[in-house]
């Protein structure tokens, strides 16, 4: 299946490495012009945009800062002159212990909802308003995980908690503002290769994050950016407020 999204601009946070780089990539490769979003990766995500091609371009933003997620937008949409998808990509998992100091397990709770869900619901509004504004059709692809569905484990009880708010933000989006052109979908994966999973790997082996799949690897970023394309492109559009499971077999709801 050929799928090409020239002329479409495409803002994916957090793209400087892991999920969001090979989203980047796949979605440059069918000729789609990248906003490549980063926090402190600056020679990456330079090094990626230039890469990438098809005049793409990287954007700094901390979402820890409340501003970070709405200027980061308006910066995109101004220098690149329209946006017709985003993917909210970038999250942190930060490992919080129930016996934590309860002034650290709040702060560990409000810097994972912050980038998590935060910045990813205020990127969604001003994406609706800019697709309504233009009168087109857009698409938001928010990367949520198995957790959102499933829990996980106690240390990580916030990131858990973002997901599964980020997935009835996508749902509750695509119910409202359908009739208005605009689609949102879930991609919800499992446990993936990246350098932000080493921690967890580091804490509980990698056995315990193989043990629950029903395939031979774990499932690394290369495997979820055709997906994430072929909804870019608009072939699944009736799909709008789907959540796509991308997790080896691991938790099928």
């Amino acid at each position: 299946m050929y799928i090409n999204l020239s002329g479409l601009n495409v803002l994916v946070t957090g793209a400087s490495r892991g999920i969001g780089k090979a989203l980047a990539t796949k979605l440059a490769e069918a000729g789609a012009t990248i906003a490549v979003h980063y926090n402190k990766n600056v020679r990456e995500a330079e090094e990626l945009a230039h890469i990438l091609g098809n005049e793409s371009k990287a954007f700094q933003a901390d979402f820890s800062k409340a501003d970070e997620a709405a200027k980061l937008f308006d910066r995109v949409s101004l220098e690149m002159g329209s946006i017709e998808i985003v993917i909210n990509n970038a999250g942190l998992a930060v490992s919080a212990d129930i016996n934590d100091k309860d002034e650290e397990w709040i702060k560990s709770w409000n810097r994972t909802m912050m980038v998590n869900l935060d910045a990813a619901a205020i990127i969604c509004k001003k994406a609706i308003q800019h697709f309504m504004s233009r009168k087109v059709s857009g698409r938001i692809i928010n990367i949520a995980s198995r957790a959102a569905f499933r829990g996980e484990e106690a240390h990580y009880m916030a990131y858990a908690a973002s997901k599964a708010g980020l997935v009835s933000l996508t749902k509750t989006i695509a119910r409202s503002h359908g009739k208005d052109g605009v689609k949102a979908f879930v991609i919800a994966p499992g446990f993936v290769r990246t350098d932000m999973s080493q921690e967890f790997m580091q804490k509980y082996g990698e056995n315990h994050a193989k043990g629950d799949l029903a395939l031979e690897r774990l499932t690394e970023p290369k495997d979820i950016a055709p997906l994430v394309t072929f909804i870019a492109s608009g072939m699944a559009d009736h799909a709008t407020g789907a959540t796509f499971d991308v997790n080896a077999g691991s938790y099928l709801h």
